[in-house]
């Protein structure tokens, strides 16, 4: 037998022997020595080809193979050693990433009064108000090339009746389109955020205080609407925007230093109703001073709301063209929490509000705002983040039945607890003073406290 190198393999070849004169049985040795030695010859070439074997075999991905297992044939290599093989390009679609973040609550613990309640906010506070699922959003993003960027978000815990539940429903879907090399000027076409108050923008799964206050929250119901929206700001600062999100500091996302845009004005997921859009522009800048980082802003938007015919209780005087004056201007001030944070903003305007007086609804002016304190702080891979936020609020809310009329006064303490990335916990108490009457509900005054908590999935 001869062992031959063919190419990277080893190959056994056996060759064609001379045919062996056998002895008659009367000449065999009377031993087996002979015999013997023979089989211990082929036994060591035996050996010998299998160690040249293993010695020669292409390594597998996982490395190298564990010893007492055989490897596999070698196949000849049919291509040329100079030959180079260039990655693949990668697809569109492999750009595409999935996240989400789920929040369950339970509002009832140490609850002075069940008829307190936050329509525009979490709707499981007050009588009847069991475990609840406030979110459950997937988002799909990606950069599907150099100048092109979408985003989708559902939400699969919409109400869309006071006995419907568990709805989905679309909150986000857009792109946005790089007007440069390096995308510091975009254009954002569809259905997103409107760049107004700070804590509007803020991302629910980033925010502190369990809802968002009534004075900036009041603008708009979901914070979104359809438009068109023009954003600039330099790479270095969109990469700091980033930054103090994937950082644990509660930013508010990457909606430039400056913007501007229109949009329908009937906010998310609503017909538009006078063929007259919004006009909304907001500055804003993150200075870094030292180890701080600062991000004063100022915002406005202006147009006319409808109040749609479903919103009305009858009885309720609207004008003739159910269209009111809605205009609003915004400041905004954020120390970002290193360890100390604050996060203040106040706004005033005029929009719908429902008078008891007269049961109309009337453009009437509205101001209101808070201040946000925090302290952030780790104990080892443990991020605990007390708060104590202040807000008011006066004016009417045009998304809800006949612009309810609104007087609030609230005062949330509480902390948040963040084990791992994966998952946090959120424990608040409330002190609440609310006032809110339309045709129906007139001299509707609710004082109360109560525990909130939330169980948060991040992923």
């Amino acid at each position: 037998m001869a062992l031959s190198l063919t190419g990277h393999a080893v190959q056994a070849q056996e060759q064609t022997a001379p045919a062996v004169p056998v002895a008659p049985a009367s000449a065999q040795p009377t031993d087996n020595s002979d015999l013997k030695i023979l089989r211990d010859e082929i036994a060591e070439l035996r050996e010998e080809l299998r160690k040249l074997k293993e010695a020669n075999a292409p390594t597998p991905p996982g490395g190298t193979p564990a010893a007492g297992t055989s490897s596999p044939t070698p196949i000849q290599s049919t291509t040329s050693p100079n030959v180079v093989t260039r990655p693949q390009a990668l697809k569109w679609y492999d750009n595409i990433t999935l996240r989400g973040y789920t929040q369950v609550r339970y509002n009832r613990l140490f609850e002075t009064n069940p008829d307190l309640r936050n329509e525009q906010g979490d709707r499981s506070v007050g009588n009847n108000g069991g475990i609840f699922l406030r979110r459950m959003r997937l988002i799909f993003s990606g950069q599907v090339s150099k100048k092109v960027y979408f985003y989708v978000q559902p939400d699969f815990a919409s109400q869309t009746t006071s006995t419907q539940l568990h709805y989905g429903q679309l909150r986000d879907a857009y792109f946005d389109l790089g007007m440069d090399d390096k995308n510091e000027f975009r254009l954002r076409v569809g259905q997103s955020k409107i760049p107004y108050g700070f804590e509007n923008m803020q991302s629910s799964q980033n925010r502190l205080p369990l809802d968002r206050s009534d004075g900036i929250n009041s603008s708009f119901t979901n914070e979104r609407d359809l438009g068109v929206f023009f954003y600039y700001a330099p790479e270095k600062i969109r990469k700091r925007f980033a930054d103090l999100v994937s950082s644990g500091l509660k930013g508010s996302g990457d909606y430039g230093v400056f913007g501007f845009g229109l949009f329908n004005g009937q906010t998310a997921n609503r017909p538009e109703l006078n063929n007259q859009q919004h006009f909304v522009a907001r500055a804003s800048y993150p200075f870094a001073i030292g180890k701080q980082i600062i991000e004063p802003g100022i915002q406005a938007y202006k147009g006319n709301f409808v109040i749609p015919t479903d919103q009305t209780s009858p009885g309720t005087i609207v004008n003739a063209t159910r269209s009111y004056a809605d205009e609003r201007v915004a400041a905004s001030f954020v120390l970002y929490p290193q360890p100390f944070g604050i996060q203040a903003e106040y706004n005033w305007g005029k929009g719908p509000e429902f008078n008891p007086a007269t049961d109309t609804i009337e453009t009437r002016n509205l101001h209101g705002g808070y201040v946000t304190f925090s302290y952030l702080t780790k104990l080892k891979e443990h991020t605990i983040i007390p708060f104590l936020r202040l807000h008011n609020y006066n004016g009417g809310k045009k998304h809800e039945l006949d612009a309810r009329s609104y007087r609030v006064r609230e005062a949330e303490i509480g902390v948040e607890w963040q084990p791992n990335k994966n998952f946090e916990l959120v424990g608040e108490y409330v002190f609440a003073s609310r006032r809110a009457e339309d045709f129906v509900r007139q001299n509707n005054l609710q004082k109360g406290q109560l525990l909130r908590l939330q169980a948060q999935l991040n992923f």
